[in-house]
């Protein structure tokens, strides 16, 4: 494999354009700019609290510096712009998702949940009704480590595969890693059609932030937590 900038550049800027852009389009829908605003003002009122501000600064931050450091010296080695079969594009986004989900379900379960972490991890769980802010209320050692299980998925795709993994398709996969374990912790109350989907994947995750003994510890997909035992009903409340 060679150190291709230009893939990984791709990679980034199809990163950024596609979640500019579909933010935008997103919060058009009339339910999704409700919710915005519900998280907003709950957001409004955590921030006001200095701990919880600075919390959230150092996590941004060293999530900020691990990502330059991976996407500068790591990912330039495995992806490239080489074009693929339609099937490839899907199967290396799903097995790029399906790998990080299955080292975070073992990571969050035996040391976020075990005792190696268990008061690093305590930090995000005073969050016990999360709204967007939540995902970034994490102490800074958990959010290098998480990042880290995603971004090293890649490489490791990538040498299973025997070759470079298509940029555009990483930037979906890292997309989808993003804005998943953000809304996971974004007050939704949509359980009506066609919003049924995402009412039930923040209510997965809220069943995990009831106490520190819950279940549901993936992050993509509840299989893993159904395959080891761990998954928990979904939890839906009516107020950020």
């Amino acid at each position: 494999m060679t150190y291709d900038w230009q893939a990984a550049l791709a990679m980034v800027g199809t990163l950024v354009g596609l979640t500019v852009v579909g933010r935008q389009l997103v919060f058009r829908v009339p339910a999704f700019a409700k919710m915005r605003e519900l998280n907003l003002a709950a957001d409004h009122e955590k921030l006001a609290d200095e701990p919880f501000k600075t919390a959230c600064k150092a996590s941004n931050r060293i999530g900020l510096y691990t990502n330059l450091a991976f996407y500068l010296s790591v990912l330039p080695f495995c992806v490239s712009l080489a074009p693929l079969p339609v099937w490839r594009y899907l199967v290396d986004i799903v097995a790029v998702l399906f790998l990080f989900d299955f080292f975070y379900y073992l990571t969050h379960r035996f040391l976020f949940h075990g005792k190696p972490l268990l008061r690093v991890h305590s930090l995000h769980h005073r969050a016990l009704t999360p709204t967007h802010i939540d995902a970034f209320y994490v102490h800074p050692l958990e959010t290098f480590i998480g990042l880290c299980l995603f971004l090293f998925s890649i490489p490791l795709v990538a040498l299973a595969t025997g070759a470079p993994l298509n940029a555009f398709s990483m930037a979906i996969a890292t997309l989808l890693f993003t804005q998943w374990n953000t809304l996971n912790h974004t007050f939704v109350d949509l359980p009506y059609f066609p919003f049924r989907f995402i009412d039930r994947i923040t209510s997965v995750h809220a069943a995990h932030h009831v106490n520190m003994r819950q279940g549901n510890y993936a992050t993509i997909t509840m299989l893993y937590d159904k395959l080891f035992g761990t998954y928990e009903e979904p939890v839906s409340r009516s107020t950020p």
